[in-house]
């Protein structure tokens, strides 16, 4: 039995390398069974759907095959896969990542956090809130897991000040090895803090403690579960709330990028999704489900008690929240008065989202619409403001320094260096969402999306709202065990088939798919900010999926609604749209050819 586990252990620490290896053997049938062209496109996607799934190359490596694979296999020449790592809207989601790199180099999203945390109150319930709606609001901006990290010390910090150090630390021994082993096995990497540094280096305190809860009377032990509870409440409330917010802008997420730059590739004459139309649709629908997420989560850890709206609360709970409402304001303090380079990032923050809401709203005239149509897009936009960030200067200018000759001859420090945005920006995800564009031309090029628009005539009769719901929870599934940006290019192109062979807006179908792959909530693996908030070590598996289960219930029947309601009159979803009718003629004629070409070597027999 020794020797079998050690062989399987050797056997595990290759799986990558092998999985890299065979996986390309184990496609060659797919090669054999298709047309020539379709059947070469498709053993590249499903090539890297294993790699993107497995990890054996990392994603953005995965991302490159295109480049490779689609010249030497026939099906796009180099001059056409290139560019499609450098569209347009690689560069929006740039100069959104650019602006990010600015707010953290200056502190202004900690000082957001700090003074909207100072605004709801320190009650276990309202703090829950506070955290959800400033994580959910960075996380418009900034990316998911940037939202996350910076948040969740600051919880950290408050929980400590409400309940003390040693409360949450009593679980650390029972949960440790799981945490420890699920983290190895998905290759997650812990973050360090205080509480699992404590856990680790006083055990003989926390057998003590173990002992006197052991004799402790029944209401201490109720307490100590409700402290326990709440620690927990704001752990998984801070990475939920950054999926949730990240879906409310088309920065905020890759997949909400790759929408659009699907959009395009697809369908070249379709204009209604846009930075404004998006917001339009998608605030609200985060506004709704962060606040009955923020129910859910605090009626489960017991933020809120439905049972005891009229119990007194004790002294114990009022020194702790006062305690805790000291730890925000001595935070906020730390940070000194508001600099002039702090001004001047969210005076562009603020010209940045309003320029891009307002270039072409679609319910009335852009400014876009003073400059030659189709010349200017958000891309653009996001990219001018960037570019002022590089040059404009962190310190206020004074008109006396030109008259003393005694000041100080040294070069202003602009808001934003090129050294920091090289650091701090993370340039894999644009090779990402290069390598799905990539992949959607292969699609479109090679026919491979209308072949398999041909093989859905089974899903012709699904009623479009079932169909709706049908793929959300397909996506949200797939998505608990695989990237969100890998799921959404895989899906897409048979999603935009599908909705031709529906007849019905092919935003309809693609829309949900793309928020849906951000509603992953049962599963540490599912995102970055899961697995940040389960390797704090106070949480577990089965914590995740019991509150992550009805969050995912939530969001698909949320997204349902919004896309039956009001996303219907901003992208004219009650329409067969004239751009993708265009789309679904060319198709009918290259299915009738693939079709041709695929028959005649059977009728010479």
């Amino acid at each position: 039995m020794a020797a079998l586990g050690a062989l399987v252990k050797k056997a595990w620490s290759v799986r990558r390398f092998v999985v890299l290896l065979c996986a390309p053997l184990a496609l060659v049938p797919v090669l054999l069974s298709l047309p020539p062209k379709e059947g070469r496109c498709l053993y590249v996607i499903l090539l890297m759907a294993l790699y993107w799934c497995t990890e054996a190359l990392p994603l953005a490596v995965t991302a490159l095959l295109p480049i490779v694979l689609f010249p030497f296999l026939g099906i796009l020449p180099s001059n056409k896969v290139c560019p499609q790592y450098f569209l347009d809207t690689n560069f929006l989601f740039l100069s959104g990542l650019i602006m990010a790199s600015a707010i953290e180099e200056w502190n202004l999203h900690r000082r957001i956090a700090l003074r909207v945390l100072m605004l709801v109150g320190v009650q276990p319930a309202r703090l829950i809130l506070g955290m959800m709606l400033t994580t959910s609001f960075l996380s418009m901006w900034l990316s998911n897991t940037a939202s996350t990290a910076m948040m969740l010390p600051i919880a950290n910090a408050i929980l400590k000040s409400l309940f003390g150090e040693k409360d949450t630390s009593k679980d650390m021994n029972r949960e440790n090895e799981e945490n420890q082993a699920s983290l190895q096995q998905n290759k997650l990497y812990t973050v360090p803090t205080e509480m699992q540094f404590l856990a680790s280096t006083e055990d003989k305190d926390l057998m003590e403690e173990k002992e006197v809860a052991s004799d402790a009377p029944s209401d201490l032990k109720k307490e100590e579960e409700y402290k326990t509870n709440i620690w927990k409440g704001f752990l998984i409330s801070i990475p939920y709330a950054a999926s949730i917010g990240g879906t409310a802008t088309l920065t905020g997420t890759a997949p909400n990028l790759i929408l659009l730059g699907q959009l395009k590739s697809y369908f070249p004459e379709c204009d209604v999704v846009n930075f404004g139309s998006w917001f339009m649709f998608a605030f609200p629908l985060m506004v709704i489900f962060l606040l009955l997420g923020w129910l859910w989560i605090s009626i489960l850890y017991g933020g809120i008690n439905l049972r005891g709206w009229r119990t007194k609360k004790s002294n114990i709970r009022e020194d702790a929240e006062a305690r805790a409402r000291e730890v925000i304001k001595e935070d906020y303090q730390k940070l000194g008065p508001t600099k002039f380079a702090e001004q001047a990032i969210f005076f562009f923050f603020c010209m940045f989202a309003i320029m891009l809401f307002s270039r072409d709203p679609k319910f009335i005239p852009g400014w876009a619409s003073f400059f030659a149509p189709g010349f200017i897009s958000d891309a653009v936009t996001g990219i001018t403001i960037v570019i002022i960030l590089f040059f404009f200067p962190s310190q206020k200018p004074s008109f006396k320094w030109w008259f003393d000759l005694k000041a100080p001859n040294t070069e202003t420090q602009p808001l934003l260096t090129w050294r920091k945005a090289q650091e701090t920006v993370p340039w894999n995800i644009i090779l990402l969402l290069g390598g799905g564009f990539a992949m959607a031309k292969g699609c479109e090029e090679s026919g491979l999306s209308v072949w398999i628009g041909g093989r859905l005539h089974p899903l012709e009769g699904v009623p479009p709202p079932v169909a709706v719901i049908l793929i959300t929870i397909v996506i949200a599934l797939f998505t608990e065990f695989a990237s969100n940006t890998a799921t959404i290019i895989i899906f897409l192109p048979v999603l935009a088939e599908l909705a031709i062979r529906l007849k019905v807006n092919p935003l309809y179908l693609m829309i949900p798919g793309t928020i849906g792959c951000s509603y992953a909530f049962m599963l540490p693996v599912s995102t970055p900010p899961n697995s940040i908030a389960f390797s704090s070590g106070h949480l577990m598996v089965k914590d995740m999926a019991r509150t992550g289960l009805l969050m995912n219930l939530m969001g698909v029947l949320l997204l349902s609604l919004a896309m039956n309601t009001w996303a219907k009159s901003i992208f004219q979803l009650g329409t067969f749209p004239a751009w993708a009718n265009i789309h679904a003629e060319n198709a009918t004629s290259l299915l009738k050819a693939v079709e041709n070409v695929t028959l005649s070597p059977l009728n010479k027999i």
